[in-house]
């Protein structure tokens, strides 16, 4: 028999697209997973307060404020997600971390390298007080994904040798399309490059075990102004794609792409790694899947074959639905949270931390970097350790 829970109050700062999942998250998490504290969904932030209590309305939230300042400051409120603009994610998580609050923030973790840099060190030192934070890297928590690590670091693909990973999605195609946050530069940092390029680092990284140590990029942007909404037109201040190539900490070359302009390609983040025993690759348009390729059987018998990772047995699989039955994006969400209130709850630090974010931020400073000086070869700034 499951023994008492105790609650804790979260307050999500934003409710679109990312409050809306999250969201969602926060609500159903509990009642799968036996996680030690139990959410309470006690506010939520959003600018207009008309807009805010109609989210708040239908995902079930007890309140709402219309200023992030007063939502960290509230007795009812232990947890701190930011679910904002990059533009915003240092100031609302510093000021979290330093008013005692745990935080969970999405990614990438910041719009300059210097604010990932503040961010990380403020954690660091609210660690110290047993306040924890976690960057929302979700794509850590797709089942297939988690169990490509786990082979990986079990030794079955070999010396490491190559990467390559794309993110391709095409929502921007259109030139007409109308101009938005993310093609600010001031608000986004970036374009597909922070917004798609965080997570393929962060999953190259995560899944080898290694870290990108150099890079040569290049980056174009397509449609240089859109429709602003008031009739005018709106410059685009950030890249529209971005293609780097780079080496691991281990000795492997790697290759990243990622756009939204892609025709066709509607949220294809894919991960091949290959190993001196063994390939694997996984596309996020069919996640519930590795391919698997063993490169010490007979010649007669080679190809992929498909591993559908969706057994009990496989990473966080066991808590939801029969063999066979597909997890879908949502679910990754409720993992990443779940494993946030397990950390918490035990006294332990969360993973990805703001320290890995800041190692993602690394890669994406070197990439800008080398892009400003036509794919010259750059390397990533060396990390420092902000914990022993």
């Amino acid at each position: 028999m499951s023994t008492a829970r105790e609650t804790i109050g979260i307050g999500v700062v934003g409710h679109a697209f990312m409050g809306a999942v999250h969201s969602h998250a926060w609500r159903n998490v509990h009642r799968f997973f036996e996680t030690p504290l139990i959410p309470r969904l006690a506010v939520l932030g959003g600018r207009d307060e008309g807009r805010a209590k109609a989210a708040a309305a239908k995902f079930g939230w007890a309140d709402v404020e219309t200023d992030w300042r007063a939502l960290i400051t509230r007795d009812d409120v232990d947890l701190v997600d930011i679910c904002t603009p990059g533009d915003s994610h240092a100031e609302i998580a510093i000021a979290a971390l330093e008013a005692g609050k745990h935080v969970l923030c999405e990614k990438p973790l910041a719009n300059t390298l210097a604010e990932a840099e503040a961010m990380a060190e403020a954690a660091a030192k609210a660690r110290e007080r047993g306040v924890r934070s976690m960057v929302a890297f979700n794509y850590r928590r797709v089942p297939a994904l988690a169990h490509a690590r786990q082979l990986v670091a079990g030794g079955a693909l070999g010396e490491i040798r190559h990467v390559r990973s794309v993110y391709l999605q095409d929502w921007l195609s259109d030139p007409q399309s109308p101009m938005t946050w993310r093609l600010r530069k001031e608000k986004a940092g970036s374009g597909a490059l922070g917004d798609l390029g965080a997570h393929i680092v962060d999953a190259a990284q995560f899944v080898t075990g290694e870290r990108i140590t150099g890079v040569s990029a290049l980056t174009n942007t397509f449609v240089p102004e859109r429709p602003d909404g008031d009739g005018g037109r709106g410059q685009v201040t950030v890249d529209d794609t971005a293609l780097f190539f780079g080496r691991l900490s281990g000795g492997a070359v790697a290759g990243f792409e990622v756009t939204r302009y892609a025709l066709g390609r509607k949220n294809a983040m894919r991960l091949e790694v290959n190993g001196s025993k063994a390939s694997l690759a996984f596309d996020f348009e069919s996640m519930n899947e590795l391919s698997w390729y063993d490169g010490t059987g007979p010649s007669t018998e080679a190809g992929f074959r498909r591993i559908l990772v969706t057994e009990p047995e496989h990473p966080y699989v066991g808590v939801w639905w029969p063999p066979g039955h597909l997890l879908g994006y949502e679910h990754t969400f409720t993992n990443e949270v779940a494993d946030l209130l397990t950390a918490i709850g035990e006294g332990t630090d969360p993973e990805p931390s703001f320290e890995d974010g800041l190692g993602v931020q690394r890669v994406l400073d070197a990439v800008e970097r080398s892009a400003a000086e036509e794919a010259r070869w750059t390397a990533v700034a060396a990390q420092i350790r902000t914990r022993e």
